[in-house]
């Protein structure tokens, strides 16, 4: 019997497939039983090629998107625990092990571990200083909401009942947090463990940052419909975060008025010393951890209060007026 299946969904991912695989399949103290399957989502490149000649199962279908490709791995799996990460990860060699050590609760349901990097970049490393941050907000939790694919285990039978992940969203966004909103909405308990860790590669360029934020906060208002309690507070979302974001949105509409009125100006101001306040904490503690990013760090979290602020104003915005996209 196998008792714990791996799903992976891939697209066009033959540059990083083959790592993921490769530390998969050499798990340390995992189950003597356990599958790893590969649903390949409509790539064109090598990805099937790398796949298949690691002998793990491969479902394939036609693009649909990570969310749908995830929940027909499930459909497929035996196991009664199910595991998520991500072709662009590398899990740790003791990941298995650590996914499924809290599932000896009868009561956990979910599970979540973490990211790590080895990427020098000043993007990269101000990426995991942010997960980093988010990781100690969670460790204060018994139980948390919040689940993310890139490291993620359900009991199946949970996820079969409650329909898997929305497929309703294209690509890989947020649809890993609706779907534990909605898991925690019923009740059901999930926990964080630090110790599962997997390898990731984040956004090397800004332009490549800033993108996957905007496309955060566009999709995170389809979430937010249907978890309003989620915009006020959720385990893994700093209080900070929305701050800033409120007075990025506030400041720049306000900056084309500043040389109409000296109001406007000294209102900028009081607007762009109220968002360096609340960057302190962050920035004093990365500056512990890596001086080059924490002082970079007031400049980056700005931008990336503007482009998840953006993101959601072009989605409050096709909610409104294309309400098929959020709906």
């Amino acid at each position: 019997m196998i008792d714990v299946s791996v799903v992976v969904p891939a697209r066009n991912a033959g540059a990083t497939i083959g790592a993921c695989l490769r530390s998969l399949l050499a798990q340390r103290e995992a189950p003597a039983e356990y599958e790893v399957i590969v649903v390949d989502d409509g790539s064109t490149d090598d990805t099937r090629r790398v796949i298949e000649a690691h002998g793990v199962a491969l479902i394939s279908q036609p693009q649909e998107g990570p969310a749908a490709a995830r929940n027909r791995g499930v459909a497929a799996s035996s196991g009664e625990i199910v595991l998520f990460t991500d072709a662009d990860c590398v899990p740790d060699e003791a990941w298995v092990r650590e996914m499924i050590h809290p599932f000896e609760d009868p009561e956990i349901v979910g599970v979540k571990g973490v990211y790590r990097t080895r990427q020098q970049g000043i993007i990269p490393r101000f990426v995991q200083c942010e997960y980093e941050e988010r990781y100690e907000l969670m460790s204060r939790h018994k139980w948390i909401d919040f689940v993310d694919t890139y490291s993620a285990g359900y009991r199946r039978q949970v996820f079969l009942a409650q329909g898997g992940l929305d497929v309703g969203y294209p690509s890989a966004s947020v649809e890993d947090q609706e779907f534990s909103f909605r898991l925690a909405d019923q009740g059901y308990k999930m926990v964080f463990n630090p110790q599962a860790a997997v390898y990731h590669q984040h956004p090397e360029t800004l332009a490549g940052y800033l993108r996957r934020k905007f496309n955060i906060g566009y999709w995170k208002v389809k979430v937010l419909r249907r978890h309003p309690a989620k915009a006020v507070q959720d385990s893994h979302t700093p209080q900070t975060l929305k701050i800033q974001m409120v007075l990025v949105m506030v400041l720049v509409p306000l900056l084309a008025l500043v040389f109409l009125r000296s109001f406007f100006c000294s209102l900028a101001l009081l607007i762009l010393v109220l968002f360096l306040i609340s960057a302190i904490p962050f920035a004093f503690r990365t500056l512990r951890k890596d001086p080059a990013v924490g002082l970079l760090s007031p400049f980056l979290l700005f931008v990336r209060a503007l482009a998840l602020g953006l993101g959601m104003a072009k989605g409050s915005w096709d909610a409104a007026f294309r309400g098929e996209v959020m709906s």
